[in-house]
């Protein structure tokens, strides 16, 4: 099974049709990935819905906006130059506007892990396509945090670069000032190769020890357990000096992106198109871009000067530090909570995003733990152009352990909450090397049991990453006959994984002609 025939196959078991607006037939995608080379041959690319792929239409998540680009946008010609392969057009929050994942006529799109929860937005589709194992990357946009606020809410990696370092050409605007490429990945690895790819990054040095981490001297109100799980991040940066920073400035300029004045400029990018439109267009969408257009112009003057003031004042805090590390956001709602507040929940989960493109900064968001069975997420921000330093600190926090599954711990299946609930990430879905065979094993729940055999083939498998702590805890935990064993994969490396002791074997059916568990359950249905 090749990396096109998986995705494919994964998007048939997730059942997620809201995460898509065009997805690619899959035999033009075989060819295409067939004859793809470079630095990113064998990626596949989740692209939102408002930037541009060449033979499907740009929607902006408005079916009446649709047009047909005669090409692609700038950043998506890049990444399929090196290699990479477009999977289809993906679910945002109509026109680039909000942090929710819900504002779309082509429907809510549902949280990775659980999907009572918002997924995040507004680059929600392609966020998702990452964390369920559909892409191995994902483009979004990020004016406000869109993101970053989908990456911690899935479990994954979310890169905003400085503005202007990858090109917005063939990018439907939001606020064409501020907004920013965004690239999503399972790991910070294949974020920064992405971007290496897509965008124009000038030469900096590498990051020394120690590095200098700014921590607020207070966040807020966050949802429960997400202070203590910000306290536990920031311990895990052992390589950092850190220094207590003062948040004002820069959550009082948070506030002036959609308080303020400059949200007229949403009404320049699409609001004759909405006043035109208005039955056409989401009615939260309409009714924040249609308010934009009374914005008196002395106000936006007047919001600049302060902003010139709010900056000075930040700037003169990160000149103390390399970085500063910050929560994601500040909770995780329902989408039930959303419909019922739309306006509230989405201004609360802007508080740590919204400044970051008025002050012309880079940030990282990455995955940092689990409070009560979801993901929470942490963010690194930097001045302009300190995308490598902050990889770097991303880097330096305690390793992670790379394990294989391929039964009962597969996405979807009953184990799966034993990796999501230790951090686990999903990092690739993919089969084993041959030479394994595949066992049902009579147990409770039902899972199979795995064995290097020269005859037998290759085995369906997931690759997940856990801090070393959680994948000790992990260990210890499994039940006999289960083990943890080396596993070759597909491409020849190999990782820790699930592997069974022979003497349960005895009287256990082979189920290697299946492929894999999931085959094996869907034909004895």
């Amino acid at each position: 099974m090749n990396r096109v025939t998986a995705a494919y196959e994964r998007i048939r078991q997730v059942d997620r049709p809201e995460i898509w607006i065009d997805l690619r037939p899959e035999d033009d995608v075989q060819a295409e990935f067939a004859a793809a080379s470079g630095p990113l041959a064998g990626k596949l690319v989740a692209v939102k819905g408002n930037i541009d792929v060449a033979g499907l239409p740009t929607t902006a998540g408005c079916p009446a906006y649709a047009y047909k680009p005669e090409r692609d946008a700038e950043v998506v010609r890049r990444l399929r130059a090196a290699g990479a392969v477009v999977l289809g057009t993906t679910n945002m929050d109509q026109f680039a506007t909000g942090l929710v994942g819900t504002r779309s006529p082509y429907g809510a799109v549902r949280n990775a892990v659980d999907p009572a929860r918002v997924s995040g937005g507004s680059s929600s589709g392609s966020a998702v396509a990452v964390a369920l194992g559909i892409a191995d990357l994902g483009l979004g946009t990020d004016t406000a945090g869109s993101g970053r606020v989908p990456a911690a809410f899935n479990g994954i990696v979310g890169l905003k670069p400085t503005y202007g370092v990858i090109p917005t050409d063939g990018v439907v605007p939001a606020c064409r000032s501020l907004d920013c490429v965004s690239i999503f990945a399972r790991t910070v690895d294949e974020a920064s190769r992405a971007l290496a790819c897509a965008g124009d990054l000038p030469a900096a040095p590498p990051l020394s020890l120690p590095y200098r981490l700014g921590v607020p001297v207070s966040v807020g109100s966050l949802a429960p357990g997400w202070a203590a799980a910000f306290e536990a991040a920031v311990d895990r940066f052992t390589g950092a000096e850190l220094v207590p920073i003062d948040l004002e400035p820069f959550l009082a300029a948070a506030r002036l992106l959609y308080e303020g004045a400059f949200v007229a400029e949403r009404y320049t990018a699409v609001g004759d198109f909405v006043s035109a439109h208005a039955g056409e267009v989401d009615p939260t969408v309409g009714a924040i871009i249609s308010a934009a257009r009374d914005v008196p112009a002395h106000r936006l003057f007047a919001d600049q000067e302060e902003l010139t003031r709010l900056r000075s004042l930040a700037h003169e805090q990160l000149d103390l530090v390399d970085a500063l590390v910050l929560p994601t956001t500040v909770e995780h709602p329902t989408i039930a909570e959303v419909a019922a507040d739309p306006f509230g929940v989405n201004a609360r989960l802007g508080r740590f995003t919204n400044f970051a493109n008025l002050f012309g900064l880079a940030a990282l968001a990455v995955p940092a733990g689990v409070v009560d069975g979801l993901p929470f997420g942490i963010s690194l921000v930097g001045r302009g152009h300190s995308e490598r330093v902050l990889a770097g600190i991303a880097r330096s926090v305690p390793e992670v352990v790379r394990v294989a599954v391929v039964g009962a711990h597969l996405s979807g299946q009953p184990l799966n909450v034993e990796l999501v609930a230790r951090g686990g990430v999903l990092v690739s879905a993919t089969s084993t090397a041959a030479g394994y065979r595949l066992f049902a094993l009579d147990t409770v729940p039902p899972k199979p049991g795995l064995v290097r055999d020269e005859g037998g083939g290759a085995v369906e498998a997931e690759v997940w990453e856990l801090p070393v702590a959680a994948f000790g805890d992990f260990v210890a935990s499994l039940p006999a006959p289960m083990a943890i064993g080396s596993v070759e994969l597909a491409d020849g490396s190999r990782v820790s994984g699930f592997t069974c002791e022979r003497y349960a074997l005895a009287g256990a059916r082979d189920i290697t002609e299946f492929g894999g568990w999931r085959a094996f359950l869907r034909r004895a249905e």
